[in-house]
């Protein structure tokens, strides 16, 4: 109720403007809570419904080619607070490196690409790593994240904070966007995932995170997350 106590004690009781704000910050604390609970239940329950593949894939990393099991890279999250976000690794070693400062020609097609690229046409994915993509295998580790509460199971996508600077400035007509979008936890899946995924580009990805962010409700998050394979399986 603590949200709702800070509303009340700014506003003056006659206002009309008080009833309407204090019923919106208590619903949203109601359905934050719950989100929350959603979040924790359901990415627990899957990281033991697929418990087979926390123990399989990880030494199939391990033996496959050298690194860290685990890969972590820095995002943008709730309000612009950074965190790390966790994937397996599908990657060669120093891959960050090899794009930004190796292959100029790999970079310019990622950049135009709107900061993706096919894992065809990336040569720093490993064999195994290819068939965890098309799985999305490698995102599973994210589960630790949405329990950590830096994500959410549903939610805008985890931003590079260089895409964001760089993106913002090739399409200006994002940036008003970018506030709204940052209102909420990213998640790992999203409107856009199940809108067409890797396809959609930049601008039409933030406008889809802005649309979700000012529509969110349990009941969103619950049809994103049944739509959420059939976009997995179509990517296939």
């Amino acid at each position: 109720m603590g949200e709702c106590s800070c509303v009340l004690s700014n506003m003056h009781p006659k206002s009309k403007i008080y009833t309407t704000q204090l019923k919106l910050s208590c619903n949203m604390n109601y359905q934050d809570a719950t989100k929350r609970i959603l979040d924790i239940v359901v990415a627990c329950i899957l990281s033991v419904i697929f418990l087979p593949i926390w123990l399989i894939v990880p030494l199939l990393i391990f033996l496959s080619s050298p690194g860290p099991i685990i890969y972590k890279h820095r995002r943008v999250g709730l309000r612009g607070k950074s965190f790390n976000m966790y994937k397996f690794r599908s990657m060669v070693i120093g891959a960050d490196d090899i794009l930004h400062n190796g292959d100029k020609k790999l970079l310019k097609k990622f950049k135009k690409m709107d900061w993706k690229l096919e894992a065809k046409d990336d040569p720093r994915i490993t064999p195994l790593g290819r068939v965890l993509r098309a799985l999305t295998i490698d995102e599973f580790p994210q589960f630790y994240n949405v329990i950590r509460g830096d994500m959410s199971m549903v939610g805008p996508r985890a931003y590079l904070e260089r895409e964001l600077t760089e993106q913002v400035k090739k399409y200006p007509q994002t940036q008003p966007l970018m506030g709204v979008v940052l209102s909420t936890k990213p998640g790992i899946t999203g409107l856009w995932q199940v809108s067409g995924r890797n396809e959609v580009t930049f601008d039409k990805r933030v406008s889809l995170d802005a649309q979700y962010a000012n529509t969110r409700s349990l009941w969103n998050d619950l049809k994103i997350l049944w739509k959420t394979p059939q976009a997995m399986i179509s990517k296939w």
